[in-house]
């Protein structure tokens, strides 16, 4: 019995209905977190960084939860070729089955975790948020069903939808003088509206099967892909006890805002990669030289859109953190800048993942991620007796690494030299020197203007010096934009717009 997944449509080729999703899932981005950059100045002013760096070490052993609840099927049904009834109902039964008995451990052990932060508040946080595993787990078999079918425009929407409601919650309880219990709210509330609205729109129901020989051949697959994340869970657990060790919830809140302000960026510029990516990676894998050019594209693409946010960001940290989240946070201006660069670094990682998820080889990734997270993981150890600047450094050179190691990777999965593979990247290098200099040349002569006046000024030279180095280096990346945008189901809905608006 196959499922009732409405196919995606025959006429659309792989390509348009990925640059598809890719717009559909970046205009989520903007949405969810335009408006979560109002909640977050709010709540900054509500709450104080120990609530933050409390949610913050209990979040950390979260993904670790629902990754053995999981088992990495998600992964599989995503990439593997035909999905039938058998297949989805077993990783359903078994994801709920597994999220139930991890939920009521995660409870039973929140005690010996506040032990490990050195904070007892960390205690009943670990136990409300436990739920969300449940949460997640319920809602995992519809996602990677909508994803299969590349219904982005879908995830989109009800994604945008259940972040805005969270949200909303999360001011009430903070102006309720909830504390963290705010940013506990948002975190359940999202996953639960999303997980019901996906088997709303999905229309499919499990049967009551659970067969032995598909989970045997899921779980072969989703144990390399568990192993890749439970290496990066383990690295941000450790970090996240390093740092609170060393420089207390505080310490562990200013490093928290740096990455959260980083990784905003990135996900409204870039996040969208990596599920577009898989998707469509494993669409045309059969076919070298097509995968071949579609990566090359892809990766040019990639370094353009997130290459200027971030340089921004590296630039102007010092006025963008104090004007989003008030004052307090002076210690996480240089932590920002620093992870900022780095981040710029990190986005080709995101391409790659999703190639080699793509492709079928996730083993590969696994020891990758391994090797990456271990180094990362000692440098911020023996860094922590530096402090939070030396860590972000650290970090940073761990990144240069790793960058160049998955050039050797990546190239001999598209069977391409090294060279050509590592060719976008001084693209990169260059666009980010030559716009960073630019962005802190306009900074030091607007300081005594208002922070607002200064940031525009600033953004707009970093924009113009970008376009440029971006017009001369890679000139087909902009008309690459422009006709990919234009020939997106998301660029014909806004024709349609601006038509009867």
């Amino acid at each position: 019995m196959t499922t009732r997944v409405r196919p995606a449509a025959a006429a659309a080729s792989v390509g348009d209905r990925a640059t598809s999703g890719v717009f559909w899932l970046t205009a989520q981005k903007w949405t969810t977190r335009l408006l979560g950059f109002v909640t977050i100045a709010i709540l900054t002013r509500l709450l104080s960084p120990e609530d933050f760096g409390t949610v913050a070490a209990a979040s950390t052993v979260l993904p670790f939860f629902f990754l053995l609840a999981d088992l990495g099927f998600s992964a599989y049904i995503v990439q593997v070729k035909t999905a039938d009834q058998r297949m989805l109902s077993t990783a359903f039964w078994f994801s709920m089955g597994a999220g139930v008995m991890l939920c009521a451990a995660m409870m039973a052990l929140a005690p010996a975790l506040g032990l490990l932060f050195h904070d007892d508040g960390v205690v009943p946080i670990i136990q409300a948020l436990s739920l969300w595993v449940i949460l997640t787990a319920f809602g995992s078999v519809p996602m990677a069903i909508l994803r299969r079918d590349m219904r982005f425009s879908v995830i989109a929407t009800q994604g945008a939808s259940a972040a805005i409601v969270a949200q909303i919650v999360a001011m009430i309880v903070a102006f309720s003088g909830g504390g963290a219990w705010a940013l506990v709210a948002q975190g359940l509330v999202a996953p639960a509206i999303t997980s019901v609205l996906a088997w709303a729109t999905t229309r499919w129901h499990p049967s009551r099967t659970f067969v032995r020989r598909e989970f045997g051949i899921m779980a072969r697959f989703g144990s390399q892909v568990l192993g890749v994340e439970f290496v990066a869970m383990f690295r941000a657990l450790g970090e996240a006890a390093i740092i609170s060790a060393a420089f207390g919830v505080a310490g562990l809140g200013f490093m928290t805002i740096a990455q959260r302000l980083v990784q905003v960026v990135q996900d409204l510029t870039g996040s969208a990669i990596v599920p577009v990516a898989q998707v469509a990676f494993a669409k045309i894998r059969d076919d070298p030289d097509r995968l071949r050019g579609a990566y090359l594209r892809a990766l040019r693409l990639t370094y353009f859109a997130l290459a200027l946010p971030l340089t921004f960001v590296a630039v102007a940290a010092p006025l963008i953190v104090p004007t989003v989240f008030g004052s307090g946070w002076e210690q996480s201006y240089p932590i920002t800048q620093i992870l900022a660069i780095a981040g710029t670094l990190t986005v080709g990682a995101w391409l790659d993942y999703g190639l080699f998820y793509g492709v079928g080889k996730p083993g590969v990734w696994f020891w990758y991620a391994l090797a990456i997270d271990g180094l990362t993981l000692g440098a911020t150890a023996v860094l922590s007796h530096v402090g939070l600047v030396a860590i972000a450094w650290g970090f940073l050179g761990v990144c240069v690494l790793a960058t160049v190691v998955r050039w050797f990777l990546t190239s001999r999965v598209l069977r391409a030299r090294v060279r050509t593979v590592a060719g976008p990247f001084l693209f990169l290098v260059v666009a980010v020197l030559t716009s960073g200099a630019a962005g802190w040349a306009v900074m030091t002569v607007t300081a005594p203007l208002p922070d607002l006046v200064a940031l525009a000024l600033i953004g707009l030279a970093v924009l113009v010096v970008h376009l440029v180095i971006t017009r001369l280096m890679v000139p087909q990346v902009l008309p690459e934009t422009l006709s990919m945008l234009a020939r997106s189901r998301f660029g014909a809905r806004l024709r349609v717009l601006r038509r009867f608006g």
